[in-house]
């Protein structure tokens, strides 16, 4: 069966909803209708209908969602209902806070290992994380069950490690250089531009001000 085509507009809300149903679920609610979650997301309950429609709906006329079913067909749709094992190539300073933010291991992202050139930052740990040269890259991923690449590399280099990753069997790639990565159909990859996402702020900011 050919699976539906899910605009990225929808892939983007989700993550919103499993983090709003989670924290129904703490508050101990038990259920909720569209109406009220809108109130809580800013989405139209419309909009809600829609986006869940896309999966088969999981709610019922009259009585609403039931928060903890709804939370963990979502974590299902995003495939955080398992661990996804990454590693980060790039021990500087972003990588390091990358690697020191905990809330990645409660949504099942596991970090495994650092990668870096430097010899003042490889043997080194970071929250018992260790950082490897990576001359051991090949080595280290042909021994480990991988799913996730982070890049916090600089440009000039991004593509090559790229290359390495996609010929060991990299199939997702997360992204932060400054560099639209050259990658085979089957390899997904996430680009995070934090410096553009700057800039729109910068944009909407400027909008607001010539409204003023």
């Amino acid at each position: 069966m050919e699976r539906k085509e899910i605009s990225n507009a929808v892939i983007k809300r989700l993550p919103r909803y499993h983090r709003y149903l989670g924290e129904l679920l703490e508050n101990g609610v038990e259920r909720i209708s569209s109406n009220d979650l809108s109130e809580k997301m800013n989405v139209t309950a419309s909009q809600i209908r829609q986006d869940l429609n896309n999966f088969g709906g999981f709610g019922q006329q009259g009585y609403g969602y039931n928060v903890e079913y709804l939370y963990n067909e979502i974590a299902k749709i995003l495939g955080i209902d398992r661990p996804n094992h990454m590693i980060i190539i790039g021990g500087g300073n972003f990588g390091q806070a990358l690697t020191n933010y905990s809330n990645f291991e409660r949504r099942g992202f596991i970090i495994q290992a650092i990668f870096d050139i430097s010899p003042e930052r490889i043997g080194k740990n970071v929250r018992n994380i260790p950082t490897l040269d990576m001359k051991e890259l090949e080595s280290f991923l042909s021994g480990h069950e991988i799913d996730i690449a982070v890049l916090t590399i600089p440009k000039n280099a991004a593509q090559e490690v790229t290359d390495r990753l996609v010929a060991c069997g990299i199939r997702a790639i997360w992204n932060f250089a400054h560099l639209d990565l050259t990658v085979p159909d089957e390899v997904v990859v996430e680009n995070v531009h934090l410096s553009e996402s700057l800039m729109q702020l910068s944009y909407r900011i400027s909008e607001k001000r010539d409204q003023e």
